[in-house]
């Protein structure tokens, strides 16, 4: 991706020098290990960090860190895509006669305090309606390349925007009704409607990059493949295989490598809001 001389969001909340203890209740080695079986065997993801956090009772505590210039080469990027996020989606909910509100982008290490309950950095990133923040451990970045041989700048920013999809959900509405829904059904078509989520966000994640390289020329040949690298490897039925040897749909609650692979694209090929409508159709075309 070509960043160079693009503004960094000043929607950062910076906690990298922060770290956390657990005052009681579960633990942070226990809340990992239910957030990853939660994450690949059933469950909204949500829930699985407002469980952690009022299972432990996390207390912060500052400490004195020095990064490294990788990992400040790493802060940077991550805040400048996030100003490219807010630059598109003020433009399009301006088209939409909306006003955008865009969310804090919440940096930290190892582990952190949301809105939503206490979170490690092993849950990965992951949005929180109820303080509007996007939280990030950049060490998410190395396990990616190291745990499935995902890397490139566009791979990244893809993980980034998919989360701001999450809070584009949040101020349109989707996220709320579709949380409400889940709530009253089995947990097989709660997963369902986990994943109708998931692909809209991945949509969003392609309608930002559409735009964002019709406003910046941002984007450069092979970009668009690492986005969808990743994508394919964070699907459910490659995270099961991978962990058991076999997949099991009736878990799946984020979807597919080629259902992830395929609303990513349809984002970034068309570039149009209108064409991401992941509820309507049955579960099976998606």
């Amino acid at each position: 991706m070509k960043l160079d001389g693009r503004r960094e969001s000043t929607n950062v909340d910076d906690r990298r020098g922060k770290t956390y203890r657990t005052a009681g209740g579960i633990g942070l080695g226990g809340a990992v290990i239910i957030g990853l079986l939660t994450l690949l065997f059933g469950g909204n993801p949500t829930d699985v960090i407002e469980m952690m956090g009022n299972g432990m009772g996390m207390v912060e505590e500052q400490t004195q860190t020095e990064f490294s210039p990788e990992e400040q080469e790493l802060a940077t990027f991550a805040k400048q895509i996030m100003a490219g996020t807010e630059d598109v989606w003020t433009e399009i909910f301006r088209q939409m006669g909306r006003r955008y509100e865009p969310p804090t982008l919440v940096l930290f290490s190892n582990a952190v305090q949301s809105g939503c309950g206490g979170a490690t950095s092993d849950s990965g990133p992951f949005y929180c309606s109820a303080d509007r923040s996007v939280y990030l451990d950049l060490s998410f970045f190395s396990t990616m390349k190291r745990q499935f041989g995902a890397d490139g700048d566009f791979a990244y920013a893809y993980v980034i925007a998919h989360e701001v999809g999450h809070h584009v959900q949040n101020l349109l509405g989707t996220l709320s009704q579709a949380h409400n829904q889940m709530s009253r059904v089995s947990q097989v078509e709660s997963n369902q409607i986990s994943v109708r989520l998931e692909l809209q966000a991945d949509f969003y994640a392609g309608i930002w990059a559409y735009h964002d390289n019709q406003m910046f020329g941002s984007l450069e040949p092979g970009d668009l493949d690492e986005g969808l690298a990743i994508a394919a490897r964070i699907g459910d039925d490659y995270l099961q295989k991978r962990a058991n040897g076999r997949a099991l749909p009736e878990t799946f609650n984020h979807g597919t490598s080629a259902q992830r692979s395929k609303w990513l694209k349809r984002g970034f090929s068309t570039g149009n809001l209108n064409q991401g409508d992941t509820f309507s159709p049955d579960y099976r075309a998606l």
